[in-house]
């Protein structure tokens, strides 16, 4: 379980392609304290740590993807230097400071559009972003409730058709990998696990 609030950006350093595709993954986490089976959030899915280690001072970690999570997700696109928000699995008594977090994902959905917001005073401000996802998930998706984007909890501040945006302040931006994202980008999509049991129960899914 996982909380959206990330705690580091890492960088694929190694793409090892097999029967599970290998991915080691640089880290501002000291090696030390990671536990080998230990869960990782790698920008949105829940990951297992199979390997670990550092190099020239570098502390990274590895972990193994199936073919089934490479065509769900954006690891497929994942290549040597792409930047990860990362977090580690909440342990008893951590803050629970974002929302409840899975690790699993449910679609990948993509930038229509990423508009600048001008901060007061004409500093840096928000960016507000617009995505576009699977219509069967627009349900699950409400104004002013939860989403989480590429491994980031966020709020949804507006829901048109098969489209909905979010706010991001420049702390978030500074702090994750929306610093540099853009229109047609894709990012992994979990959506909130209350209405996803709620839907359950109410027989809509």
């Amino acid at each position: 379980m996982f909380t959206g609030i990330i705690t580091d950006i890492g960088r694929v350093r190694a793409v090892k392609p097999g029967t599970d595709t290998r991915f080691e993954i640089t880290t501002a986490y000291e090696p030390d304290g990671i536990d080998i089976g230990a869960s990782i959030a790698c920008s949105g899915p829940c990951l297992t740590v199979i390997d670990k280690g550092r190099d020239g001072g570098q502390g990274w970690f590895a972990v193994e993807a199936s073919t089934e999570t490479l065509s769900r997700t954006t690891l497929g696109a994942w290549r040597d230097g792409t930047a990860l928000n990362l977090e580690r699995a909440l342990k008893v008594g951590d803050e629970l400071g974002g929302g409840l977090v899975t690790g699993h994902i449910d679609a990948v959905a993509t930038i229509v559009s990423a508009t600048p917001v001008a901060g007061a005073g004409g500093g840096a401000g928000s960016v507000d972003f617009v995505f576009e996802t699977p219509k069967a998930l627009m349900p699950y998706i409400a104004v002013k409730g939860s989403v989480v984007l590429d491994g980031v909890s966020l709020t949804v501040n507006g829901v048109v058709d098969e489209r909905f945006s979010v706010n991001l302040i420049p702390h978030s931006l500074q702090r994750t990998t929306f610093g540099a994202r853009e229109a047609k980008d894709a990012v992994n999509l979990e959506i909130d696990l209350i209405a996803r049991y709620v839907a359950r129960s109410q027989g809509l899914a």
